[in-house]
C-alpha cells in the first residue's frame, strides 16, 4: 500500500469508529428521554404502568388537595381531558391552579399519575413551551393573551371513551 492508501484507511477506520459510537450513544440516550404528554393523550392511549412520562398542562381550578404532609393531589387539564396526579414533597414556590405544570413520573394502574417531579412557571410570561404549543394547536391559547376561546372545562378522566375514537 502507498502512504496515500494507508492514510485514506485509517482516515476510514476512524470515521467508522466515531460513528459506531455515536449511535451507540444515540441509542442509550433514546431509552432515557421522557416525552411530553397531554392529558387527551394520556385518556386516548394510556402507557405501560412502568414507563416514565411527562405529563403537562393547566394545574385545574379548585383541584389542589394538601393533607396535613407534604402530600399533594391535584388535576392536570389540557381543557379537554384532565388527569390527577399524586405527588409527595414540596411543590415549586410558583404552583398554583390555573397555572402551567410538567410533572415527571409513571401512570398508575388505578389511572392516577405518581409524580417524583414537578415543574411550574418561573415568571409572569413563561409556560411551558409543550403546553403552549400543544394549546395553540388547537386554538385555545394566543400570544400574548393566554388562554382564548369558549368552554374550557375539562372532561373528568373517569369518563369511558368511545370505542374507536
Amino acid at each position: 500500500m502507498t502512504r496515500k492508501n494507508k492514510r485514506l484507511a485509517s482516515i476510514a477506520t476512524i470515521l467508522v469508529v466515531i460513528g459506531g459510537a455515536a449511535a451507540l450513544v444515540l441509542t442509550a440516550l433514546s431509552d432515557s428521554v421522557a416525552y411530553f404528554h397531554s392529558p387527551s393523550d394520556i385518556v386516548a392511549k394510556a402507557p405501560a404502568a412502568s414507563q416514565r412520562i411527562r405529563l403537562g398542562g393547566l394545574v385545574e381550578a379548585g383541584s389542589v388537595v394538601r393533607d396535613g404532609s407534604q402530600h399533594v393531589s391535584f388535576k392536570v387539564t389540557d381543557t379537554l381531558q384532565s388527569v390527577e396526579v399524586a405527588y409527595t414533597g414540596l411543590l415549586p414556590d410558583l404552583f398554583r391552579e390555573g397555572q402551567g405544570v410538567v410533572t415527571e413520573g409513571t401512570l398508575g394502574p388505578d389511572r392516577i399519575f405518581m409524580a417524583d417531579t414537578v415543574l411550574a412557571k418561573h415568571d409572569e410570561n413563561y409556560m411551558p413551551k409543550e403546553v403552549v404549543d400543544d394549546l395553540k394547536a388547537r386554538g385555545l391559547w394566543e400570544d400574548g393573551k393566554g388562554m382564548v376561546g369558549g368552554d374550557t372545562t375539562p372532561v373528568s378522566m373517569t369518563a369511558t371513551p368511545e370505542a374507536g375514537s
